[in-house]
């Protein structure tokens, strides 16, 4: 597990922060093969893949109302009041991104504005494997909701007994779902992006999951349907200092591990002294957790970088452009505004990952394998696209038209300035 590096070289951090590689050209053989046939043979061939890898005889895939009264009462008050303070705090932090049109009079008489409008038709696909994430449907679901989706599809896996996990289904009811299907994996994707006879093609297919998952996602965005983001297997950054707890630091790379086997930690710390009283406690808690196992595997891909320069310490992280960094230091603030590329970051060491993932308010469907580089996590903006506006009376196009008139000109499109020129000319023959 322990791979420690002490002030290494800028010319080593590629080789150092190189994440977990996959056999891609083979897994997207075995996915477009899987996105062929559920694009050939619909609904039978979700059956057929939920047999398969499901080990699930589905009659039909879609969970009906008797299905979700059912689940309602298998969840505890306890976990259903839980589950209503998360979704009011991720409520309260999405409403507050939603943004209003306003009119720009940019010369006299020319008005330009820009107005959002909610994605008709979405795909949420909730992963179900070894943890079923009801949280992610909160955080996706909510907002959907807000934004106005009109239409709102929920893939996610369902067990042997063709059941869905019951908080899934309780979340759905909580927010207003009604479509949910017993379908996981690649083929959950295909159905979303091609549609089938039971489900409704989407126009944009959101949420994490496996690699098949991913790939899935992946292929399909090459053939133009819109995705949330490339995403990945789930990962943190922590940088410490001697101002950090270690036994919070090792909770905070331990709750990551324990996501999947693929999963990855990295831990940057201004001495040895903090990585050593680190990895102790690891060692201590490791056992007691009931996925120690997934968490232990998760661990042999784990990183512990000494960096006694801050400055070069978050040049490092930056470059490995985190899907969720912890600055585990009493001075955190201070040390928030070195940071460019990470999908969501906590700071202090009383702002746990766990917070975002499940209650904070913020969203933890997040960029991962160094794509916060370029994207940013899953917002209000996400089920949205934005659509301008311009209203020119005729003083506006008299005083914008000589100068459209000449650029239009100097490009050779004398289509354009002829556009200009004929209502130039009908506003000066009324005169």
């Amino acid at each position: 597990m322990e791979r420690i590096f002490i002030n290494p070289d800028k010319k080593d951090w590629a080789g150092i922060l190189q994440r977990p590689v996959f056999d891609s050209k083979a897994l997207e053989g075995t996915v477009s093969a899987i996105l062929t046939d559920i694009k050939l043979n619909g609904d039978e061939a979700i059956k057929k893949y939920a047999a398969r890898f499901d080990g699930v005889e589905l009659d039909d895939v879609k969970v009906n109302d008797g299905e979700i009264e059912e689940a309602l009462k298998m969840v505890s008050d306890e976990l259903k009041a839980a589950i209503l303070v998360a979704k009011d705090n991720i409520q309260k932090f999405h409403e507050a991104q939603a943004q209003h049109p306003a009119q720009i009079e940019t010369t006299r008489g020319v008005l330009c504005w820009r107005k959002s409008i909610a994605i008709q038709k979405i795909g949420l696909y909730i992963p179900g494997g070894t943890a079923a994430l009801f949280s992610t449907l909160l955080m996706l679901g909510v907002p959907a909701v807000l934004a106005g989706c009109k239409e709102i599809i929920v893939c996610t896996p369902c067990d042997k007994n063709g059941k869905v996990n019951p908080v899934v289904l309780y979340v759905a009811h909580l927010i207003g779902i009604r479509n949910i299907y017993k379908i996981g994996g690649a083929q959950a994707i295909g159905a979303m992006a091609y549609g089938t006879t039971t489900i409704k093609q989407v126009n944009k297919i959101f949420g994490p999951g496996n690699q098949y998952v991913t790939c899935a996602k992946q292929l399909v965005n090459r053939e133009g349907l819109a995705i949330d983001m490339p995403a990945g297997p789930s990962e943190v950054a922590v940088y410490a200092d001697e101002t950090c707890d270690p036994a919070f630091v090792a909770s905070d790379l331990l709750s990551q591990a324990e996501h999947g086997v693929d999963s990855q930690v990295l831990l940057v710390a201004g001495s040895r002294f903090v990585v050593d009283a680190v990895i102790k406690e690891i060692n201590h808690q490791l056992p007691l957790l009931s996925r120690n196992k997934i968490a232990g595997t998760a661990l042999q891909n784990s990183r512990f970088v000494v960096m006694e320069n801050a400055g070069a310490a978050f040049d490092l992280l930056n470059e490995y452009a985190p899907e969720h960094l912890i600055i585990a230091s009493g001075n955190a603030l201070e040390l928030s505004v070195k940071v460019i590329n990470a999908g969501s970051v906590f700071l202090g060491n009383y702002s746990p990952e766990s917070a975002g993932d499940y209650a904070s308010g913020t969203n933890h469907t997040l960029p991962t394998n160094g794509y916060a580089k370029a994207y940013s996590g899953v917002s209000l903006d996400s089920f949205v696209k934005k659509i301008t506006f311009q209203y020119m009376d005729k003083e506006g196009i008299q005083n914008i038209g000589n100068t459209i008139e000449i650029m239009a000109a100097a490009e050779g499109l004398d289509a354009h300035k002829n556009a200009v020129t004929l209502r130039l000319e009908k506003i000066r023959k009324s005169r």
